[in-house]
């Protein structure tokens, strides 16, 4: 039921444009997954994110496990059916929630007692249960249970690793959905020898899909690339390769050059509630007093809902005026962009000019996007 196939690489970067077939339809890639936590892209209907150019979308295990539960969403046919969402989707095991939550759960090597941050109850995860659970859900792409530390800590990163492993192949075992693709999720901080050792073990066991999880929470940039170079050319070219909450544009465009297919994160939503509206020369931050007057879209040239029917001056009020239509057009549109940035990135990787492309983009954007959030 799974499918991957390369359509196109780029001679002078690991950068490739393939097509990810998948019971809910295909996933051109490289391809950008709003996150919809709760079942849902806040403030946006499936309908609008479908207008974005949005094709695959990632759902929250832990989220949905503790509301409203998997067994509810099972007894409605899946997730699909739920939320109306016709697209694929992608599911994470709730890992990441594991690491973000530390104050709330306790970690041993057989799985995960956590305290809900709703009500206070007490659960366990293991990886049988996760499975259980993204099972009961029914997303296209799951991911398997995975304990993501602190970056820099060599000594828990060690430990840490060796249940990441374990739990792996567990949850490998523990798996029976033929409609579903598990992926593997690499681990090992920023520390080359564990990232090597952990795609090494990981792509013995012939998972469907390898992710990298473990960055974007407290490293530098510089580290997050350095740790990419040496991950991903021990991944399997035929296997698509995920980068796990890593979503700015710049990111984007440096994890394609080293191969990534699939990339999510809450970036352009969040930022988009918070009146920061994203551009090809930058992001404007559309509170400002100097666009109470402007007549002018958010981008000239953008083809979204937002910029055809209201101006800049508009979308400011609507945010002095604490207006909910705010966060909708700001999010329509920045979901717009990044949606147009992934299919530039692949029509410029099939014409072999992807890295002057990027090399312009960064030009123009960093400058911009740098000046604007001070402004």
């Amino acid at each position: 039921m799974f499918e991957f196939e390369i359509e196109a690489e780029d001679a002078r970067s690991a950068a490739r444009a393939a097509v990810y077939r998948t019971p809910h339809g295909d996933i051109p890639t490289p391809v950008f997954a709003p996150v919809g936590t709760q079942a849902a892209v806040k403030t946006l209907t499936p309908e609008e994110l479908e207008a974005t150019g949005t094709r695959l979308i990632l759902g929250n295990s832990y989220h949905l496990y503790l509301r409203p539960g998997h067994e509810l969403i099972a007894r409605f046919g899946g997730l699909h059916r739920f939320m109306n969402w016709r697209g694929p989707i992608l599911t994470d095991s709730g890992g990441f929630q594991v690491f973000s939550l530390a104050p709330l759960r306790k970690v041993d090597d057989d799985g995960v007692t956590f305290r809900s941050h709703i009500d206070g109850s007490i659960h366990r995860f293991t990886p049988e249960k996760v499975i259980a659970i993204e099972e009961a859900i029914g997303a296209d792409i799951v991911m398997v249970l995975d304990e993501c530390s602190a970056p820099k800590d060599r000594v828990y990163n060690e430990e840490a690793l060796v249940r990441t492993h374990r739990w792996a192949a567990r949850c490998l075992e523990a798996h029976r959905r033929e409609d579903q693709a598990l992926f593997g999720i690499v681990q090992g901080g920023i520390f080359p020898d564990l990232r090597q050792e952990s795609a090494r073990y990981l792509t013995s066991l012939g998972f469907h899909g390898y992710a990298i999880g473990g960055l974007s929470v407290g490293e530098t940039k510089e580290e997050t690339y350095s740790t990419l170079d040496v991950t991903i050319p021990l991944l399997p070219r035929e296997r698509p390769r995920y980068l796990m909450g890593v979503g700015t544009p710049e990111d984007i465009l440096e994890a394609v050059a080293r191969g990534v297919d699939i990339f999510d994160c809450v970036f352009p939503t969040r930022v988009a509630r918070n009146g920061g509206l994203m551009t090809r020369h930058g992001r404007l931050n559309i509170r400002n007093a100097r666009f109470a007057e402007d007549p002018l879209p958010v981008e000239p040239g953008c083809t979204c809902y937002t910029c055809q029917h209201y101006s800049r001056a508009y979308l400011r009020h609507l945010f002095v005026a604490k207006e909910t239509l705010a966060l909708r057009l700001a999010t329509i549109h920045n979901l717009h962009f990044i949606q147009w940035l992934m299919a530039e990135i692949r029509r410029q990787i099939r014409q072999g000019t992807f890295l002057e492309f990027k090399n312009s983009f960064l030009a123009a954007y960093r400058m911009s996007d740098q000046q604007a959030r001070f402004s």
